[in-house]
């Protein structure tokens, strides 16, 4: 079968490495000049690095191995340790934290890539799409990965209903020592200010992020010339590792976050959808990666038969979306603690398996 991918991000280049290990013909048409490697990093859960594993994709020279999730007071008291082991045991693969850039780069490696190639007018019912350098291609199938801002699902869906919600994310890396760089352990800190995140992200790296509120014209939005000494301001006086953090900022990137209905059904005719393109959510559970990798699982195994695909990713990938869109930035401080670590534990390994097709149909 001869499929057309739009968009080589996580999801197309996943769904692109899946359907040729399966002898598909597969072309991969991207709208950037070179490969997609915004963003800073990803925790990947078990469902994920278990279709990695399938797809031979090694992120074990990248990434770095998590063995606990906590939420701190911002003065550094411990309210909650979730132990990431339990669901590594059960399902029997890690949670995992890779750069972007790098699940990008592995995942690409040997799949064909057309760079430069923005898709400028789609006909579903065809499966065709005319590209910006005049050309016409057509396939059997055509999948829209092409992100939030999806041409395939505009010429399937119309209008964009994503709407923003009042959170932003400000994030970046940095390579200062810290006590978290070089350990298993992902730290979230929630205060009436906002959030910080905290993870190690492999090769030196530790992934910071804050979450604040914000919206178009007012502090902490795109483009403001003072976000930094904002943050620094609003955070500084937090626990350690963040004050060092704020220091050592150079380089920052802004996401806004936005809230997308899902409907039962993302195509029509040989043509639907996968990763972003058909359910952007806030990263508040730290889902996107993970539900692009199990987009290209399951399609890669239903190309024949897109509406089931849709129908049952529908069903689980709404889950975490709305969960996502309550913002559980607000949540955190008043629940965090509320239930013993193992308990809150067990409760999150079955909602990692909830969120998950491929590990709801693993032993």
């Amino acid at each position: 079968m001869r499929v057309v991918v739009i968009g080589a991000g996580v999801a197309g280049l996943a769904l692109a490495r899946g359907l040729l290990r399966k002898g598909h013909d597969v072309e991969v048409y991207e709208e950037s000049p070179e490969p997609r490697t915004a963003g800073g990093s990803v925790s990947l859960w078990p469902g994920s690095t278990a279709i990695l594993e399938e797809l031979k994709v090694d992120w074990a020279g990248v990434g770095r191995r998590l063995e606990t999730l906590e939420s701190w007071a911002p003065d550094g008291r411990r309210l909650l340790t979730l132990d990431l082991t339990v669901p590594e045991r059960r399902f029997g693969h890690p949670v995992v934290h890779v750069a972007r850039s790098e699940l990008v780069e592995l995942l690409a490696d040997g799949v064909p890539v057309t760079y430069g190639a923005r898709a400028e007018h789609v006909v579903p019912e065809r499966a065709e799409v005319r590209l910006s350098d005049g050309r016409t291609v057509r396939g059997d199938v055509l999948v829209g990965a092409d992100g939030r801002r999806s041409a395939v699902r505009s010429a399937l869906w119309g209008a964009d209903a994503a709407t923003l919600s009042p959170w932003v994310t400000w994030q970046g890396f940095t390579t200062e020592p810290t006590l978290l760089t070089e350990s298993g352990r992902a730290v979230m800190i929630a205060g009436r200010h906002g959030l910080c995140g905290l993870i190690p992200a492999g090769r030196g790296r530790l992934l910071w992020w804050f979450d604040v509120r914000s919206a178009p014209g007012r502090p902490f939005w795109a483009g403001d010339p003072q976000v930094v000494e904002r943050l620094r301001e609003r955070f500084g006086e937090w626990a350690d590792p963040v004050p060092k953090v704020l220091a050592s900022i150079a380089d920052i990137d802004f996401f806004p976050h936005h809230r997308q209905p899902i409907p039962k059904v993302w195509g029509r005719g040989p043509t639907t959808l996968a990763g972003d393109a058909a359910h952007t959510m806030p990263p508040t559970m730290a889902q996107g990666a993970n539900q692009a990798l199990e987009d290209a699982w399951l399609l890669s195994r239903s190309i024949g038969d897109l509406r089931a695909y849709e129908k049952a990713r529908s069903k689980v990938v709404r889950r975490p979306a709305r969960l996502a869109a309550t913002e559980a930035t607000d949540m955190q401080r008043p629940i965090a603690g509320l239930l013993p670590d193992g308990l809150t534990t067990r409760i999150y390994t079955l909602l990692l398996r909830r969120y998950s097709n491929y590990l709801l149909t693993a032993p």
